[in-house]
């Protein structure tokens, strides 16, 4: 954990595990007090007092003998600020050939409830699940987790996904890329996050979710990052627009900048 931030330890767990929660983790139970002391470094009583708390706010039960798991019928996480970003897919396609990709994982598995809503596709339907690490010559800037329609994902696997941008995949595979709606919010890193983006457990990062669409609107591609923001920002320009009585703000360009 990190020891300069101003909040107790304990409640950098508890953020951290509830996040956990929310979305959707620990189905089988969380680990025991032993096993979170040792992953989050800090002393079993530490450990103990976050539970505490999220028992409290009745995210999770406690039982001797049964140890800890969520409560059925938790709060559903919150929903970010949704903005539509189509003026970043070529800056997107800008940040993917700049910067140097190891592939953790690429596989042929059902589509999770979530992602099959997001694509519209049958549930249990077949995409290609990546999960890769982005990096620039600093260290690694980004953690990416993609699912993209197995139909569609037939032509490129592990080699092509270290290689070249999905974005780019994508289209030789005949798809022509139309727009997308991406939503972007905050999130702390738990133990497995901060090992890959090289950061602190309980460092907050920029996480952002983004659905692209094809030029008939389907989806076909979507997107859970997990940014370092200390490499890793968005810059929109706004103007005002509308009569003197009714003036209001519109972003007018969007890009995105690391380093």
């Amino acid at each position: 954990m990190k020891a300069d931030l101003p909040l107790p330890k304990y409640h950098q767990i508890y953020l951290v595990l509830r996040e956990q929660l929310q979305d959707g983790g620990f189905a089988g139970g969380l680990p025991g007090e032993l096993a979170l002391a040792e992953q989050f470094g800090v002393a079993r009583v530490t450990v103990r007092r976050a539970l505490e708390q999220l028992a409290a706010e009745g995210l999770i039960d406690r039982t001797p003998g049964r140890g800890t798991v969520p409560r059925a019928g938790r709060p559903a996480a919150r929903e970010g600020q949704r903005a539509h970003l189509t003026g970043l897919l070529e800056n997107i396609v800008s940040m993917g050939l700049r910067t140097k990709v190891r592939v953790l994982a690429c596989d042929v598995l059902p589509a999770p409830e979530a992602v099959a809503q997001a694509l519209r596709l049958p549930p249990g339907a077949a995409v290609q699940k990546a999960v890769r690490v982005r990096s620039t010559r600093e260290g690694p800037l980004s953690l990416i987790t993609t699912h993209v329609p197995e139909p569609l994902a037939r032509g490129f696997g592990r080699r092509e996904l270290a290689a070249k941008p999905l974005l780019i995949l994508l289209e030789e595979s005949g798809v022509r890329i139309g727009r997308a709606v991406q939503t972007i919010s905050a999130k702390l890193a738990d133990a497995a996050v901060a090992r890959h983006l090289d950061v602190q457990v309980g460092s907050a990062l920029l996480a952002v979710t983004r659905l692209i669409h094809d030029d008939a609107d389907r989806p076909v591609q979507w997107l859970h990052g997990l940014y370092r923001p200390d490499r890793y920002q968005y810059e929109m320009q706004l103007s005002r627009v509308g009569g003197i009585d009714a003036k209001v703000w519109v972003s007018t360009e969007i890009s995105a900048h690391f380093h």
